[in-house]
């Protein structure tokens, strides 16, 4: 028997590889003659960059670049040597998870160590970048981002600008870099929602990034004032783009200053490690995340797992923290088990997988 095991993290508890483990360790001691595989999922947010690494033999490159504060910190991105693909996470940079609560304002929160990393992969000799947009505590449309590629923000003036997202209140040109161009990139993320609006970066995300209701009107003036001197300077306009507001709006400023594509995050991951021939080489196939529910099918990856699985002819089973009970969710799969059935929480979740990872082996046929 062939069994893929294929989860994402369950966030706030375990990575999606120890995970895996987990599962791969309970199924063993039920069936110890089994083949297993293990693989982990990402949907464009933190583990992006170890799942495509973990699954394709890459190795970690540490560079020098600034926090979402501006801070010196040390930053790393996976690197695939045969392929020259870089791939990098903007919250491994500019990750909320790395500030403190009280350090929390995307007015002063920048994206120019993400431009650091950028430029790093393309002076390595990258043919191709993915980055996932996920985490992010910034709220600048990618103007940091820009700025440490060379493209330079003025005012009325001349004057450069290169201080807190306000700052673009004053734009009034861009002048792009003279260096030689980046190579392909794209961004990996699992939201649709446009730059500006009432669904856009700025009202969506901001609050959870420390934003005041003054701070959320002068950010959304701010990211109008830059997508509006863009599109006069770059004859094009990607403002209403899907997930443009993604990551604070850096997906905007990677359309705009890097021609980069967007994508779903698991439709990448899933094309990086060869998901596909993954599962059809498999008999069973089981995943998993911290919680099913109706989030799972907008493009997470325990449902983009069953699909394929489903269009491989494959039976394909979840294992999860928590479980919806939307009937539209569970029949994704041929069976789904919860944590929760009996746990009181989080605390022993690697050994509670391992007990229903046994449970479901003890009943596969």
């Amino acid at each position: 028997m062939r069994i893929l095991i294929a989860p994402d993290k369950f966030k706030g508890s375990l990575g999606a590889a120890e995970v895996g483990a987990a599962i791969a360790k309970g199924l063993q001691s039920i069936r110890p003659t089994a083949e297993l595989e293990i693989v982990a999922l990402a949907d464009g947010g933190e583990g992006t960059a170890d799942a495509i690494r973990s699954s394709t033999g890459g190795e970690w490159i540490v560079i020098a670049a600034d926090d979402a504060l501006g801070r010196a910190r040390q930053s790393r991105y996976a690197w695939l040597t045969a392929s020259r693909l870089a791939v990098m996470e903007m919250s491994a940079t500019a990750g909320l998870s790395q500030l403190a609560p009280n350090e929390r304002d995307p007015v002063r929160t920048t994206t120019f160590g993400v431009g650091q990393m950028l430029r790093d992969a393309t002076e390595r000799g990258a043919a191709e970048i993915i980055i996932g947009l996920g985490g992010s505590a910034t709220n600048d449309g990618g103007f940091g981002m820009a700025r440490a590629l060379g493209f330079r923000f003025l005012d009325d003036n001349g004057h450069e600008l290169s201080g807190p997202v306000s700052d673009l209140l004053k734009l009034s040109r861009i002048r792009p870099p003279g260096r030689p161009s980046l190579p392909s990139i794209t961004a990996a993320c699992d939201v649709s929602n446009p730059l500006l609006g009432p669904n856009g970066a700025t009202s969506t995300f901001g609050p959870q990034k420390g934003a005041t209701p003054e701070k959320l009107e002068i950010l959304e003036r701010s990211l109008s004032r830059l997508a509006h001197v863009s599109a006069e300077t770059f004859a094009c306009d990607h403002r209403d783009d899907s997930g443009a507001g993604a990551a604070g709006g850096l997906g905007f400023g990677l359309l705009t200053f890097c021609n980069a594509k967007i994508r779903s995050g698991f439709e990448v991951v899933a094309e990086a490690i060869d998901l596909r021939a993954r599962i059809s080489r498999a008999d069973i196939v089981i995943t998993g995340e911290g919680k099913l529910d109706r989030q799972t099918l907008a493009g997470k990856g325990p449902a983009g797992v069953a699909q394929m699985a489903r269009e491989l002819g494959k039976s394909v089973y979840a294992i999860v923290g928590i479980a919806t009970d939307d009937s539209e969710v569970r029949q994704l799969f041929d069976e789904v088990l919860p944590l929760n059935d009996t746990s009181p929480g989080y605390r022993e979740t690697a050994r509670i997988l391992e007990l229903r990872a046994g449970e479901l082996a003890s009943r596969l046929r």
